[in-house]
């Protein structure tokens, strides 16, 4: 039970969101890599088996994690343990955390996202809360949510959109309508959103939580010019422009 298994869980599993904290304050990372870790065991719980139900258990296992947390309660679990003194010493919301591990059920099963909008209600409890949670440990005044949801958002468009060709191979429909004038429409909400979310104020000890975002704007840029790429898998930026924003970002507080 400690940071260094979270982070090396994270560096594992999400190498993109390691080096996004590796470039944070060192004191910002004891709260964000057990934040990270719980999101990561959360995202692959439903892939770890081919059996719905075992599936939903690994699900419930952490909604009982955050819950027994709350109560002041923790697991020997290397993961479990650090998120419950975050969560303690953050006064996180059990309900924000719940709703992240709620939505993941869409990974279980294999119907496409319904009419409306259940595919933008699933990034913002997922991406969006994620990176709102990341932001209250911080220390994020609460006024702040929605310019965080609204950066959140659009990073994890912009992940969706890679991920599409897996999701696909996988058996799952990611998009309603993959028609390049559709993804192209998608990605331009996501710029939106980011636009929107750029707008907000945020103390400068919250800013290492969207440093996540870093990458958000070249791939939606690139998905609105050439909305092909997400299809064919290489909606991605050089080694050269990753770590420049990497850099950039760190540096300025700005994604």
């Amino acid at each position: 039970m400690s940071l260094q298994a979270c982070a090396a869980l994270v560096e594992r599993g999400d190498p993109d969101r390691f080096a996004a904290t590796i470039a944070a304050p060192v004191a910002a990372r004891a709260r964000l890599f057990p934040l990270y870790a719980f999101n990561l065991e959360v995202a692959r719980a439903p892939w770890v088996t081919q059996e719905p139900m075992i599936a939903e258990m690994r699900l419930q296992f952490w909604r009982d994690v955050v819950a027994e947390a709350a109560d002041g309660r923790s697991r020997a679990h290397e993961v479990a343990g650090p998120l419950a003194q975050v969560i303690r010493e953050a006064g996180l919301p059990v309900g924000l955390l719940d709703a992240l591990i709620a939505a993941r059920r869409w990974d279980i099963w294999r119907e496409p996202f319904a009419e409306g909008d259940e595919f933008d209600r699933h990034l913002d409890a997922t991406a969006g809360g994620l990176m709102w949670a990341a932001a209250l440990a911080l220390g994020a005044s609460p006024h702040a949510e929605r310019a965080v949801r609204d950066i959140g958002w659009a990073a994890g468009l912009a992940s969706w959109l890679r991920a599409v060709p897996e999701l696909e191979a996988r058996g799952r429909q990611p998009l309603r309508d993959s028609s390049p004038e559709a993804v192209a429409a998608l990605a331009r909400e996501g710029l939106a959103r980011l636009k929107r979310g750029r707008a907000g104020r945020l103390s400068p000890d919250a800013r290492p939580a969207l440093l996540p975002a870093w990458q958000a704007e070249p791939l939606l840029r690139l998905a609105v010019a050439e909305p092909q790429r997400v299809a064919e898998g290489r909606l991605d930026l050089s080694e050269f422009s990753r770590r420049w924003r990497l850099l950039r970002s760190a540096l300025t507080g700005r994604v």
